[in-house]
């Protein structure tokens, strides 16, 4: 059992249903799976990505600057923190939306302080504005929160149900791995789970990571409580 775990959202899979956007059937759902662990007594810290709304790496041509691109992903990721700590509320798992990017009227600015404090009365901390600098993806910047929080775990929670040698929508006999150490995940080039420099950043610091089915009902709650889920990537 963890005290504290860090889950990582993309933006693709709030958006449901829809082909971009936010379905609120769908954080309804996934606030459901979050407070079967937060009944357990484990706090919870979501990273949210944006990519239903804007890609940064995406939008970064035909004029459009790769930092004005970043940032706008970087707003995207805002507009989901919102959306979904209102669907949490309403669904009884208390949660507050912190921020890395500046924007006072809509959501507060994220310090360490203010996220432990919340965490210490048991909301669910909902980060946006992923590491709030350029260049940097939101895999890299739940690891960095991750370790600035303490937590115990992060679960990255994606649309298949583990790390496969390769794709498995492409070639169905695929293996899946259901553990790996956090060098392997490093060194091959055909685990791309999480960019390369979230990974190594985890390896540097020992950081375990959980890949798992985010739509299989108590993945979340399983892998919090240390059961066995999807693919481990730990030190060992």
């Amino acid at each position: 059992m963890y005290k504290r775990v860090l889950v990582k959202l993309s933006g693709e899979q709030l958006q449901g249903k829809f082909d971009s956007g936010f379905d609120a059937e769908r954080a309804a759902w996934i606030a459901t799976e979050i407070k079967k662990v937060t009944d357990q007594g484990i706090e919870v810290v979501v990273m949210i990505g944006g990519g239903n709304y804007a890609r940064g790496a995406q939008l970064a041509h035909g004029g459009v600057q790769r930092v004005s691109a970043d940032n706008i992903g970087m707003l995207a990721t805002m507009m989901n923190a919102i959306a979904l700590v209102d669907v949490f509320n309403a669904n009884s798992v208390a949660a507050r939306a912190l921020t890395n990017i500046k924007a006072d009227q809509v959501a507060d600015q994220f310090t360490h302080r203010r996220a432990l404090s919340h965490l210490e009365k048991s909301r669910v901390v909902v980060v946006a504005g992923g590491i709030g600098r350029p260049y940097l993806t939101t895999d890299t910047a739940a690891v960095s929160l991750a370790l600035e929080l303490d937590c115990d775990l992060i679960i990255k929670a994606t649309k298949v149900d583990g790390v496969y040698e390769s794709d498995p929508a492409v070639n169905p006999a695929a293996k899946r791995y259901n553990r790996l150490t956090l060098q392997e995940a490093v060194e091959r080039p055909d685990i791309k789970v999480m960019d390369k420099a979230a990974i190594a950043l985890a390896a540097d610091h020992k950081q375990p990571i959980v890949v798992c089915e985010l739509l299989a009902e108590n993945n979340l709650s399983q892998a919090a409580s240390g059961q066995q889920v999807g693919t481990v990537i730990s030190l060992s």
